[in-house]
């Protein structure tokens, strides 16, 4: 069987020098998806609420092909997935968390349930229990369909009743925030301050750091989430120091928390910035067709031998950000590691 991804000389280069020794010995990957071949999107399926550069990358990654990326990717670490079904295929959720349940189970890996709205809270927490799931991934496509893309809410896809099972029992919330703005837009700030008040024992997780992934995402948020005192960030697909700088200036690192988003950052890709929005720069034809996309770019010859992995690029733009604003061993050790696991533990008791 072939391996899931090529290792390269440009990768094991970046790798040895830049994050081997940033990194622990010990990882929890806290943003995994895994679905089937058999549950694949067909090519033909039209956009949905979202970009769809991702797809261009895996069209599945079963658990097994999960456990061996890490072991090509992170030599000599032992990483530890929360693994998530992916919101965007083409399938029955039933079937998503049904494959996601029975891989944690074999795996002996933490898992979360895909979620959706239109679920009562009895018929959430039944589903959560009966797969051993600490929690929820909940995502935007699902809100209801008359919703244009702009004006979704946080509740239209997250709903309070859920958020009210879910807060009793301290389980924990994977959450994509919606709307163009991101990070910087005022409903989502509302709305997250409202989980913050209102949910105290729901254990949230903001993916991405909201969606940050240019300077121009982040606005005031910054200022206004630094009074909060629970919601974690995963700093999942974002590559920006700047923006990692800003989270740890307004949270700390003990609520910053390691993720992968596999399988899209075993891309090959250096992210840039224009004018506010984030284009991927990839090797010509390696993904196939990208003319048509704003946020992907080709690129060729040596500039294009020179790139490596998502993961590793996002991995060392969080390292300088981490080298600039003065975290010790300790504080790096619990982004990739500790924060994730004190999270977890906290979130398996509740679903017992």
């Amino acid at each position: 069987m072939s391996a899931v991804v090529e290792i390269k000389p440009v990768d094991s280069e970046f790798y040895e020098s830049r994050i081997r020794d940033f990194v622990p010995g010990r990882i929890i990957d806290i943003h995994a998806h895994v679905w089937t071949a058999q549950q694949a999107a067909p090519a033909e399926d039209p956009p949905a609420r979202m970009v769809t550069w991702p797809r261009r990358v895996a069209a599945w990654n079963t658990i097994e092909d999960l456990l061996e990326t890490y072991l090509l990717m992170l030599p000599g670490k032992s990483v530890t997935p929360l693994i998530f079904s992916n919101p965007t295929v083409a399938t029955d959720v039933h079937s998503l968390n049904a494959y996601t349940a029975e891989a944690a189970a074999r795996k002996r890996l933490p898992a979360l349930l895909l979620a959706r709205p239109e679920w009562s809270a009895g018929e959430l927490e039944g589903k959560i229990l009966a797969g051993g799931f600490c929690g929820v991934k909940v995502y935007l496509s699902y809100a209801p369909a008359g919703i244009r893309p702009a004006d979704i809410r946080i509740f239209d896809f997250l709903p309070r009743h859920q958020l009210q099972a879910l807060d009793r029992r301290g389980l924990l919330v994977m959450l994509h925030i919606p709307r163009p703005g991101r990070l910087r837009d005022p409903a989502n700030l509302a709305d997250l301050l409202e989980i913050e008040r209102s949910f105290g024992g729901v254990r949230l997780v903001v993916a991405h750091v909201g969606r940050a992934y240019c300077i121009e995402d982040v606005g005031d948020a910054f200022d206004v989430l630094a009074e909060t005192h629970k919601m974690c960030f995963d700093i999942s697909a974002n590559t920006n120091e700047e923006v990692f700088r800003r989270l740890i200036a307004a949270v700390g690192a003990e609520r910053i928390l390691f993720g992968t988003d596999m399988p899209i950052s075993r891309m090959r890709l250096r992210r840039i910035c224009e004018g506010g929005r984030y284009v991927n720069l990839v090797p010509r034809g390696l993904y196939g067709d990208v003319s048509g996309d704003r946020n992907m770019r080709e690129i060729d010859g040596p500039e294009a031998e020179r790139l490596t992995f998502f993961m590793y690029e996002q991995i060392d733009a969080f390292r300088r950000a981490a080298q600039a604003e003065g975290l010790t061993h300790t504080d790096v050790e619990n982004v990739f590691y500790g924060n994730s696991r004190r999270l977890l533990n906290g979130a398996i008791e509740g679903k017992s």
